[in-house]
C-alpha cells in the first residue's frame, strides 16, 4: 500500500492528496444509501430499499481539529465560518452537505460548508484521501456526472461551480453563476450542467418589497466538456408571463422528467412547485400544496427562505415526491393531474430522493433525525429509521460488499 502525504491547503482550489491508496483490483460492490448528518459531521450508511436498516456510520470530519486550527488563523475564513453558524447553520456548524461514493466504492466524497471544501474519505481507513478548498470559503450542493467520474460543487460565496475529478480531487474546470449557486443537475447524458442560484437567502429581508436585495438569481446552463455558458434562464420573466409576479425567482431543488423535456422546481417562500417546458422556454403549470395550519406562515421563519425544499421523481416519470419542509409533511403528487396523495406527517423534511429499487421516495426528516420512505404507488409511509443529527442530503451510493464501519 502506497501513501502520499502533503501539507494543508493554503489557497482556494489547491488539492492536497493526504492518503491515496494505490489502485488494486476493483472490489465487489454493494448498493447502499448515504445520509448526510449535517450538524454532527457524519454519514449514515443504510439499506437503499426494503427495511432501510442502518449498516454503519462514517466520520466525515476526521480532520476537524486541523481544519478548525486553520480557520482560526485566517480572519476572513473565521468570519465566514462564524457567519455560517449564525445563519444557514441555525446556530450549528454545517459539517456535511452533499455526498456521493466514488465509482469503485472505496471512498465517500462530501462537501463541508463550514470548512469550505470537498473531501474524499477512504471507507476502509476512515482517513482523508484528498481535500479541495472551494473559492469563497463555503461549499454547498453537489452533483455527480452520469458516469460517476466528475463532481460539480457550488461555491456559494464566490458565484462559482467547480468541477472536480471524483477520484483525485483535481479541478477539471469551473464556471460562473448567479448569487449563491445551489442545486446542480447533469442533463442529456452528461452533455450539460444546470446550476440554480438562489440569492441571499440568509438575510431576514423577506418582505416582497425587498426582493431586490436578494441578488441575481438565475439558472446557468453550461457545456459539460468546455464549461462555457450556453444559456441563462431568469425565471422572473417566465413567472411574470405566467401571471405569478408574486413568486420568487429563486429556484430551489429541481428535477427533470426522464426525457429532460420538463423541469419541475420549487422556489423560495412557496408551498408548491412549478413545471417548465424546456423547448418552449415557458412555465406551463403550477401546483400549490396545502398549508399546514399548525406551522408558521411568517416568511422570516422559513429556513434559508425555503418553505418547501426537496423533490424527487419516480423512475417511470409518473409521480413526484415533495418535501414540504416548513409545513411538516411530504406528499406524492401525480405528474399528469398534479393531484397530491395523502399528506405524510414529517418533521422539517429537507430532501427527497428515490430508493434503490425505485418503489419509494425517501425523505430526510431534519427535525426528527430520521429518514422516512413513502411508497410512490400509494403515497403511504413505508418505514422510518433513525440517523444522526440534522440529516439533509440522501444519495444512492456503493460500498465494498464486505464493508464495515472503520474503527473510530
Amino acid at each position: 500500500m502506497r501513501h502520499i502525504t502533503g501539507a494543508a491547503v493554503l489557497a482556494a482550489g489547491l488539492v492536497v492528496p493526504l492518503s491515496m491508496d494505490s489502485a488494486d483490483a476493483a472490489p465487489a460492490l454493494r448498493e447502499v444509501m448515504f445520509v448526510g448528518n449535517n450538524w454532527d459531521g457524519t454519514a449514515d450508511v443504510i439499506n437503499p430499499s426494503g427495511d432501510f436498516a442502518r449498516i454503519g456510520r462514517i466520520n466525515v470530519v476526521p480532520d476537524k481539529a486541523q481544519r478548525l486550527a486553520s480557520i482560526y488563523l485566517n480572519p476572513v475564513n473565521l468570519a465566514v465560518y462564524l457567519g455560517i453558524r449564525a445563519t444557514a447553520g441555525e446556530g450549528h456548524d454545517q459539517l456535511v452537505d452533499d455526498l456521493y461514493s466514488t465509482p469503485d466504492g472505496r471512498s465517500l466524497v462530501a462537501s463541508r460548508p463550514s470548512f469550505g471544501d470537498v473531501v474524499s474519505i477512504n471507507l476502509t481507513t476512515g482517513k482523508v484521501n484528498w481535500r479541495f478548498a472551494v473559492s469563497g470559503y463555503r461549499s454547498d450542493h453537489m452533483a455527480v456526472s452520469p458516469d460517476g467520474t466528475k463532481v460539480a460543487v457550488s461555491a456559494s460565496l464566490s458565484k462559482t461551480v467547480h468541477v472536480l475529478d471524483i477520484n483525485t480531487g483535481e479541478q477539471l474546470g469551473k464556471f460562473s453563476t448567479g448569487d449563491k449557486p445551489h442545486e446542480n443537475i447533469w442533463t442529456d447524458g452528461g452533455k450539460y450542467i444546470w446550476n440554480m442560484s438562489i440569492g441571499n437567502v440568509e438575510t431576514d429581508l423577506d418582505d416582497p418589497a425587498l426582493d431586490w436585495t436578494k441578488g441575481d438569481r438565475h439558472i446557468t446552463v453550461v457545456d459539460a466538456d468546455t464549461y462555457k455558458v450556453v444559456k441563462t434562464i431568469d425565471m422572473r420573466a417566465r413567472l411574470d408571463a405566467f401571471g405569478r409576479k408574486d413568486l420568487s425567482n429563486a429556484v430551489r431543488p429541481a428535477v427533470f422528467s426522464p426525457d429532460f423535456s420538463k423541469l419541475y422546481f420549487q422556489v423560495s417562500y412557496f408551498n408548491g412547485f412549478l413545471e417548465y417546458d424546456v423547448a418552449t422556454d415557458k412555465i406551463t403549470r403550477i401546483k400549490t400544496l396545502p398549508e399546514n395550519p399548525a406551522t408558521s406562515d411568517d416568511r422570516t421563519t422559513f429556513v434559508n427562505d425555503s418553505r418547501h425544499h426537496g423533490m424527487s421523481m419516480s423512475p417511470d416519470g409518473r409521480k413526484l415526491c415533495i418535501a414540504g419542509t416548513m409545513d411538516d409533511y411530504a406528499a406524492v403528487v401525480d405528474r399528469d393531474t398534479l393531484q397530491e396523495g395523502p399528506l405524510v406527517t414529517a418533521s422539517k423534511p429537507y430532501w427527497a430522493t428515490v430508493s434503490g429499487d425505485g418503489r419509494d421516495c425517501v425523505i430526510s426528516e431534519s427535525g426528527a433525525d430520521q429518514v422516512t420512505a413513502i411508497d410512490f404507488a400509494t403515497g403511504q409511509k413505508v418505514a422510518s429509521v433513525p440517523v444522526g443529527d440534522h440529516p439533509q442530503r440522501v444519495r444512492i451510493a456503493h460500498v465494498p460488499a464486505d464493508w464495515t464501519s472503520p474503527a473510530g
